[in-house]
Parts: structure tokens; C-alpha cells; sequence
């Protein structure tokens, strides 16, 4: 008879021959791994409690976001480079039954359509936004009533910046009229120097233009910074956020939070509210 060797060995079944490999003259035995049930408790509760942090790096957030001031019905998105993963045929604002902004549309106590998306153009007398011609297409081609803004530098000479903005905001008789952000002072420089600078972009943009220019600033600045040339001759879009109205009275749209969750986007967004 044929000797049988370690890696020919047959078992017999009922069902015939049946050949099963051997280690060192041995069967080897099928690996089983065994996990505790309490490490499983311990893997889910953690994964639960990091899907609970708000933060998790940049464009991770909680469910819900900023308190909704209770009488909005329009809203403005504030966009730049730094927003990303937006969905733009589904921007919508979903406030819950707290009155908070949320992204739990089956459960909202009320929905409204975004109706101004503003983004940022340009900054200083070089700097273009890497997103903005995207997303100036995107919502031209999704029907947004639109804006575009420039990042005010007062170190910068003010024509230049004008000529900059223009030259890269080619706005149409659609679009919200040009928009200047002025946040900022540099090193030195006093509230009248900034307010003459700042008039000087809004009066060549105004020229070129003919139109009006929007300006964004914060509640502080509107009230102790600019000078009323500017804040009393040009539609103000206040900032100022956890929960309180502007001090400033004379707004024309007021950014209430920087931590407004957003159907459609996948970070947190500047969003503000549009008086009627």
C-alpha cells in the first residue's frame, strides 16, 4: 500500500475522500478570534462621541448651528475659497424646532430658499479668490440674485484696489451692486486716513459703475470707525454675531452667525439675514 505523508493525508467521510492539510505531521486547527463584548461597547461609544464633536478639522460640523433671529425670512450666503462641498441646487435654510439653523430637513419646523449668494472676488491690488470664477458661474447658472466683494487693504492704494475689483467682477444689471469689506486697519493708521481711503473705492467703483456700492463692516466699525460720508450715504451689511442686533440701526443686511449650518453646504457658513 501507498504510505500516506503529511500533505496527502485523506480522510474518509460518507461523502468520499476528504483531504485536509497537516503542519508537522499535525491537522492544523481553524484560527478563531475572539472579541471581548465590552471592547465593542467601547469602539461604538467612542465613534458616538466623536460624530457628536462639532469640530473634527476644517468643513466637519455639528447637526444644528447658530440661532435663527426669530422674524428672517430672507437669508444671504457669504462665500470664498475657504467654503467647499456646496450642492448648489439645494441651498436651503432649515431651522429647527429650537430655531436653530439645521441639516435635519425631515424634521424642520421651517425651510427657506437662499436668496443671495455673495462671494469673495478680490483682496488688496492682486489677489483674486481661486474659487471665485467657479462659483460666480455656478450661481449664475443656478438662477441666484448674486454679489461679489473686495477684501479692503488699507495699507494699499485705494484707485488700485478699485481697478483691481473691477477688472475681475465683471457684474451685469442682475447682479447686486459691488461690495467692499472694510474690517481692517494696518499698523498706524488712523479712522480718518481709513475713511478717506475707503471713500476713494467707493467713489471710483460708484463712477465706473453706476452703481451704488454695498458696504460690509462690523457693528463697531460702522458705529466708531467710519465716518458718516460712508455710513450714512452707502446701504451698510453689518456683522455682528452671538445673538444680538446690530447697534448700528440703519443696516441693509445684518450677518448674524459665522456658524450657520446650511442644507446644501458641507462646513460652516457666514450667513445673514436680508431686511425687508
Amino acid at each position: 500500500t501507498k504510505k500516506l505523508t503529511p500533505r496527502s493525508a485523506t480522510k474518509w467521510t460518507k461523502k468520499g475522500p476528504k483531504k485536509t492539510a497537516r503542519k508537522n505531521g499535525k491537522r492544523r486547527k481553524p484560527l478563531r478570534l475572539s472579541v471581548s463584548p465590552w471592547i465593542v461597547a467601547g469602539i461604538l461609544a467612542v465613534t458616538s462621541v466623536l460624530l457628536s464633536i462639532p469640530y473634527l478639522g476644517h468643513g466637519r460640523f455639528a447637526g444644528s448651528g447658530a440661532a435663527v433671529p426669530g422674524d428672517a425670512r430672507q437669508f444671504c450666503l457669504d462665500i470664498s475659497h475657504h467654503n467647499t462641498g456646496i450642492v448648489w441646487d439645494s441651498l436651503m435654510v432649515v431651522v429647527d424646532s429650537r430655531g436653530r439653523t439645521s441639516k435635519d430637513i425631515l424634521n424642520a419646523k421651517r425651510i427657506f430658499p437662499v436668496s443671495r449668494v455673495i462671494m469673495k472676488a478680490t483682496e488688496g491690488t492682486s489677489f483674486v479668490d481661486k474659487r471665485f470664477n467657479e462659483y460666480w458661474q455656478a450661481a449664475d447658472g443656478h438662477d441666484y440674485s448674486r454679489g461679489a466683494y473686495h477684501f479692503f487693504r488699507s495699507s494699499a492704494d485705494p484707485a488700485k484696489q478699485a481697478e483691481h475689483y473691477l477688472a475681475h467682477a465683471h457684474l451685469s444689471h442682475r447682479d447686486l451692486p459691488p461690495i467692499l469689506d472694510v474690517e481692517t486697519m494696518h499698523a498706524g493708521c488712523s479712522r480718518e486716513e481709513l475713511s478717506r481711503k475707503v471713500l476713494v473705492w467707493l467713489r471710483t467703483v460708484e463712477q465706473k459703475t453706476r452703481r451704488k456700492p454695498i458696504v460690509y463692516t462690523s457693528d463697531s466699525y460702522a458705529r466708531d470707525i467710519l465716518s458718516k460720508e460712508i455710513t450714512g450715504h452707502y446701504p451698510m451689511w453689518i456683522a455682528r454675531y452671538n445673538d444680538q442686533p446690530p447697534r448700528f440701526s440703519d443696516w441693509s443686511m445684518w450677518q448674524f452667525t459665522d456658524k450657520a449650518v446650511l442644507y446644501g453646504v458641507s462646513c460652516y457658513v457666514d450667513l445673514s439675514v436680508i431686511r425687508q
